[in-house]
């Protein structure tokens, strides 16, 4: 077994942006309403005249706006953004059930006022999308439960297919911020201001499309009353995992920056085993070896000679090798037959790190284990293989099935998809990377985020700090791809991957 390798210890990333589940917002709701010289209504007026701001400077040409206001204080929003844009010389049309708040709240206050002001309320029923240039959707913010099937998921519906630029006040209606998953009709929203904080459920799952490009409006609250709650998560952009990577010595050498391992390739998937094994060199990995089936060793790494290939024949051998390894990838190509399951059971007992993909987690799934010193790296398919559940139960609770997944299966685990989420045995936060996009729906981009969470596993990092530094690096990367190729579509793995040292230094704008 090789010592680990003698580079220095990579700094620690910073932690990451806030992200306040309902819970914790509701907390920091009644903490900043108690704050020394807070009058009543005060965050409610607040919050209306932050979405007037954020709405002239992002539709700086509007001249009508709709405002559609719901029943609760998400409403009350929509009515202090109304009377404002009207004193502001806008065209106002608002639309709003009748009001469940009780009188002396500030969603009612804010209701009066705008009826003393001389505005009038539309009944939901007669709502038509095309008198307004920006609807602003105030129906409904955090904490919704229910379904939205009624009138309300009726307006979400036509509102929708009108396919008008939307403004959502705090989130998009009919989406769950602690979890992304939708409540019957969700709005699909241009734009959403969230206020205070901002929430994890706007940034994985269903709710990517319909949040639309987030902002934060903190309503001008002291910066240290968000620090004083402890996050459900932190969200996870360039500034929070570039400090993390690895840095080389002057005087560095190859043996000072790991001995990655990729077990994979079948016969007919040859390319995935390859493609990790590419991207861990292009992840810093000093020395890279491809562990593959016999039948294509000779030939499927011809024109990347950086790459070592072994054929490896069944589990006792491939032991044998993995005793050089400082880190081991195991799944891409894998397969499910003999040869595949043989080498999976081998590679679970080496006792090296390792970084769990593909077929080695639907083989994990058949025979269930755990370890402390792994990263799973499932979709939410495979996720759903692990847990005995189909995907879409994933994505309902992409959180909760996350934490499912570390506690029976230990280590690790990140969880893939729009907003990656990474967890591990640390009853803390979770992390929330967001900075990928469509384009990265590509085969291979799974195989080459496997490589580089090993690369960074063979250069001395733990466990969690290579998922979060790896998932932020690989999305990161895949920015640069697509500004490269000048668009998302028709990117390719291989593109990506040949991005990451650009990303590393910085470069990851589009």
């Amino acid at each position: 077994m090789n010592d680990a390798p003698a580079h220095p210890s990579p700094a620690s990333p910073a932690p990451g942006e806030r992200l306040f589940d309902t819970a914790r917002m509701r907390e920091l709701d009644a903490t900043a309403m108690a704050l020394p010289g807070m009058a009543p209504g005060e965050l409610m007026d607040r919050a209306g005249a932050a979405l007037l701001e954020h709405l002239q400077e992002c539709w700086p040409g509007v001249s009508r706006v709709g405002v559609l206001c719901g029943p609760g204080n998400n409403g009350g929003d929509g009515f202090v953004l109304a009377r404002r844009a009207r004193a502001a010389g806008l065209e106002v049309v608002l639309h709003a059930g009748s009001s469940r708040a009780r009188e002396e709240s500030d969603g009612k206050r804010a209701r009066r006022l705008w009826e003393e002001s001389g505005g009038e309320i539309h009944p939901l029923e007669t709502f038509d999308p095309a008198t307004a240039d920006v609807w602003v959707d105030a129906l409904f913010g955090i904490g919704l439960q229910r379904p939205l099937t009624d009138v309300y998921g009726e307006v979400i519906e036509r509102l929708n297919r009108a396919d008008r630029a939307v403004l959502a006040a705090d989130a998009p209606s009919g989406v769950d911020t602690d979890n992304g998953a939708l409540r019957g009709q969700a709005a699909r929203a241009t734009r959403t201001l969230t206020f205070i904080a901002d929430k994890p459920g706007l940034h994985t799952g269903a709710a990517v499309d319909c949040a639309g490009t987030v902002s934060v409006a903190t309503l001008d609250l002291p910066h240290s009353l968000a620090q004083s709650f402890a996050p459900a998560a932190w969200r996870i952009g360039p500034g929070h995992w570039r400090a993390g990577l690895p840095r080389r010595r002057p005087g560095a050498h190859k043996g000072d920056a790991g001995h990655v391992m990729i077990v994979g390739g079948a016969p007919g998937f040859a390319g995935a085993g390859r493609l990790a094994a590419t991207a861990a060199l292009r992840a810093g990995a000093g020395r890279v070896t491809l562990l593959t089936h016999p039948e294509h060793a000779a030939f499927v790494c011809s024109d990347r000679p950086e790459i070592m290939v072994r054929g490896v024949s069944e589990g006792p051998e491939l032991l044998r090798w993995l005793e050089r390894a400082d880190a081991v990838a195991i799944g891409p190509g894998l397969d499910q037959g003999p040869w595949g399951r043989d080498l999976w059971l081998a590679a679970a007992d080496s006792g090296r790190p390792l970084v769990v993909d593909a077929d080695a987690l639907n083989l994990l799934a058949q025979t269930p284990r755990r370890s402390d010193d792994w990263v799973l790296t499932p979709h939410p398919g495979e996720a759903g293989r692990l847990l005995n559940l189909d995907a879409a139960a994933v994505e309902a609770d992409r959180p909760g099935r996350l934490r499912e997944l570390v506690v029976r299966f230990g280590g690790t685990v990140l969880l893939k998809g729009a907003g990656t989420l990474i967890a591990d045995t640390d009853d803390g936060p979770y992390d929330c990377v967001t900075d990928g996009h469509p384009g990265m729906a590509t085969p291979g981009c799974g195989d080459a985020l496997t490589g580089v969470i090993a690369a960074l596993r063979g250069q001395g990092l733990d466990a969690r700090g290579a998922a979060r530094i790896g998932a932020g690096w690989h999305a990161a990367a895949g920015r640069v791809a697509a500004r490269r190729l000048g668009g998302t579509v028709g990117m390719l793995a291989g593109d990506l991957i040949a991005a990451l040292p650009a990303a590393a230094g910085g470069d990851d704008g589009f």
